[in-house]
């Protein structure tokens, strides 16, 4: 109930997410039960059953990563100061989360069903009805416990992963002996309970030792019988928050993107094997094209956090001003976050460039469309939705900056500088990686 109150008293921004989630789920559950259907029709061709099944798995996976990257945006489930006094610890908030992610995956698979189920002919009364009784079987009745094991198999996956990433740490005291660390943001992280900033650090003696604890200041105390003149406090400023360090994935992720097109260039040669047969609109060829595209993307992944911290140390290079300073702090504090979702984007972007000048070799099924269309819409709204974390995460040095009279013109043009360090990074990357893919399926 818990959940169902706060799925309802979110925002339009927020439903709209969730919404996204619920399509992705939809179009998922729709190619899980056409995979079921082409199985039930044609009994004689397991293999090309099997690899049909095996092909909505990067439906899936893209529909889990936006479901987590939409659970981590949510500001319904965020800690705030009141709720643990009323039962709402970390940990009841990330079972909030997974069971909002699984409500919102359940409505998809349910309207995925209503539409399958319609498409056979087993709903009448609505327009094209019956329209793919071949495809789908219809003459054949459907296994429930299939149906609803492939049906159960993204909110399952997706709450998990939720209640995973989001998961409190059980944190003690520090190794060091120092202060006690408490839960961060949806446990995940765990940050020191008091911090302290700059004008703490010298106002209230920090570095007095024991002659500071008197005034302080790291003064001694006054004599008895004197008074001690008290003056005002200094208001601390707000400090930038020093840049994680750099991502280590660079290395390992070069080296897979060199593997992935290694395999590519070896197996053009190679001969049909007898493998998974690719989509429609993909050309036919061996199983090494396939496996080289896999690692491709994966490489591109691992290795795009690494880039994107580097894009910040380069845009501070050379004497910087504010401008470019806050461009590439902001690059390197967010290196993880953008970085890995936009690794997925530029996978997304070199298939479908590597796919264009390609010979015709089989026109694009519906199903083919429709399973592109969830991987490249899950793959940029992931991207979207890590840029609002980002955004909400560096919301207090925003407001801090305001305060101390900084123009929201510079603000502006510290994210266009942003953006567009990493469109002049990444643009270039996707179209030399898309070349060299293709390179093996136009010979």
């Amino acid at each position: 109930m818990l959940a169902l109150r706060l799925t309802r008293g979110a925002r339009p921004a927020v439903q709209l997410r969730r919404l996204l989630v619920t399509a992705a789920s939809a179009g998922t559950g729709f190619l899980l039960l056409c995979a079921m259907g082409y199985a039930l029709a044609h009994p004689g061709s397991p293999a090309d059953a099997t690899a049909r099944l095996v092909w909505c798995l990067p439906p899936v996976a893209a529909t889990v990563h936006l479901a987590v990257a939409v659970a981590r945006t949510d500001p319904g489930t965020r800690p705030r100061p009141g709720l643990a006094a009323v039962g709402l610890g970390p940990a009841r908030l990330m079972l909030v989360s997974a069971t909002t992610t699984a409500l919102s995956c359940v409505l998809g698979s349910m309207l995925a069903l209503l539409v399958f189920l319609h498409l056979r002919g087993d709903l009448t009364g609505m327009p094209f009805d019956g329209a793919a009784t071949e495809a789908l079987a219809a003459g054949t009745p459907l296994p429930v416990p299939g149906s609803l094991t492939l049906l159960a198999l993204v909110p399952v996956l997706a709450s998990a992963a939720v209640a995973f990433v989001l998961r409190p740490t059980v944190l003690g005291p520090a190794p060091d002996g120092g202060a006690r660390r408490s839960y961060g943001r949806f446990g995940a992280t765990g940050r020191v309970a008091a911090r302290e900033t700059f004008g703490s650090y010298g106002r209230f003696g920090t570095r007095g030792g024991a002659a500071g604890r008197g005034t302080g200041r790291g003064e001694p105390e006054p004599a008895e019988g004197t008074v001690a003149v008290e003056t005002p406090a200094v208001e601390s400023v707000p400090e930038l928050p020093a840049p994680h360090p750099a991502p280590k994935g660079l290395p390992w992720g070069v080296a897979v993107l060199a593997a992935g097109l290694a395999v590519e260039t070896y197996a053009t040669g190679a001969t049909d094997d007898g493998g998974p047969a690719l989509p429609a609109a993909l050309p036919a060829g061996p199983t090494g094209v396939l496996a080289g595209w896999l690692l491709t993307a994966v490489g591109l992944a691992l290795l795009a956090p690494g880039l994107t911290h580097l894009c910040g140390l380069l845009l501070q290079a050379v004497r910087p001003g504010a401008l470019r300073l806050l461009a590439g702090r902001g690059l390197m504090e967010e290196a993880t976050r953008i970085g890995r979702p936009l690794g997925v984007v530029c996978a997304v972007a070199s298939a479908a460039v590597a796919m264009t000048p390609l010979p015709d070799s089989g026109s694009f099924g519906p199903l083919t469309a429709l399973g592109a269309a969830v991987v490249t819409g899950c793959a940029v709204a992931t991207l979207c939705t890590a840029a609002v974390e980002a955004r909400q995460d560096r919301s207090g040095t925003t407001a801090a900056l305001l305060r101390l009279g900084a123009p929201a013109a510079t603000l502006r043009g510290a994210a266009a500088l942003r953006a567009g360090a990493l469109l002049a990074v990444f643009g270039p990357l996707t179209l030399v990686v898309a070349e060299l893919a293709a390179l093996p399926l136009t010979r």
